[in-house]
């Protein structure tokens, strides 16, 4: 098992961190506080993160509605997962709690981040 930190972005980006155990997958992040290893779980501002197949695949809008409905209630429960390559976020997963993000307008996600390679990227893109 590896650190799984967390870092909160607020309006003027400043950081706070904690550490919870999980594990590891992925490039293991170099600059993290805590000299953390693996995945972490960041608040990134939605309109950060590409979604790169978006126009191949279209969300069921029901399923969006209800999670805009969960989100406004009780928040977010389970952060989408993010790929960070040379500073980029790129999210192939989650598309439905995305959209509900982005249609209730809040500004941040909740993401489990992972640091890849552009050989990484590539192979998520085919």
């Amino acid at each position: 098992m590896a650190n799984l930190v967390s870092l909160h972005l607020s309006s003027n980006f400043n950081l706070r961190s904690f550490s919870v155990a999980a594990n590891s997958n992925g490039v293991p992040f170099t600059t993290a506080p805590m000299k953390s290893r693996g995945p972490m779980i960041l608040e990134i501002p939605v309109d950060k993160i590409r979604r790169p197949l978006m126009r191949t695949r279209s969300n069921d809008p029901q399923k969006v509605k209800e999670l805009m409905d969960s989100i406004a209630e009780i928040g977010l429960q389970v952060p989408i997962d993010v790929l960070e390559v040379d500073g980029i976020y790129y999210g192939f997963s989650g598309c439905h709690r995305y959209e509900a993000h982005q249609r209730l307008g809040l500004p941040t996600i909740l993401c489990k981040v992972r640091r890849g390679t552009k050989e990484t990227l590539r192979h998520h893109l085919r």
